[in-house]
C-alpha cells in the first residue's frame, strides 16, 4: 500500500476520531494532517498562517458544513488555483442534499460521499475510500 498525506477538514471531533482511527487501521503509513474549518485548511493547503512547513497534502477529505468557510468555498478556491487544483478532493458529508451534492461535482470534486450512520459502515466506507485512492488509483505527484 501506498503512503500518502492526507488532509482530513472537518470540524466534528467524533468524526474526525473515527475517520482517524479507521485509517490508522490500514496497513499503509499514511499522515493525517486535521483543519477544523474551512479558512484552517485553505491556510494549511496554501502554506499561509503558521502553515508555511506544512507539505501539500496528496489527498483531501473535506467536509461541506464548516465553520468560516464552508467546504464548497473551499473546494472552489482549491480547483480555482493551478497549483493545487490537481489534488483529488473527497467530500466526506453528513448531507444528502441533491443540492450540495451536485454543487461539490460542479466544482470538481473528485468524489462524494455521505457519512453512514452506524459506526461499522462508517469505518467500512473509510475503508474503501482509503482501499481505492492509496491502492487502486494513481494520486499526482506534488
Amino acid at each position: 500500500m501506498k503512503s500518502a498525506h492526507i488532509l482530513l477538514v472537518e470540524d466534528n471531533e467524533g468524526d474526525i476520531f473515527l475517520t482517524t482511527e479507521a485509517l490508522n487501521e490500514s496497513e499503509n503509513e499514511s499522515r493525517v494532517s486535521i483543519a477544523r474549518d474551512g479558512q484552517e485548511a485553505l491556510d494549511f493547503i496554501f502554506k499561509i498562517n503558521g502553515f508555511e512547513e506544512q507539505a501539500t497534502p496528496d489527498l483531501i477529505i473535506l467536509d461541506v458544513n464548516l465553520p468560516k468557510k464552508s467546504g464548497h468555498e473551499v473546494l472552489i478556491e482549491l480547483k480555482n488555483h493551478d497549483c493545487y487544483k490537481q489534488i483529488p478532493v473527497i467530500i466526506l458529508s453528513t448531507s444528502s442534499s441533491k443540492k450540495d451534492i451536485d454543487l461539490s461535482y460542479q466544482n470538481f470534486a473528485n468524489c462524494y460521499i455521505t457519512k453512514p450512520v452506524e459506526v461499522t459502515d462508517f469505518m467500512k466506507a473509510i475503508s474503501s475510500l482509503q482501499k481505492f485512492w492509496l491502492e487502486t488509483a494513481t494520486l499526482p505527484v506534488n
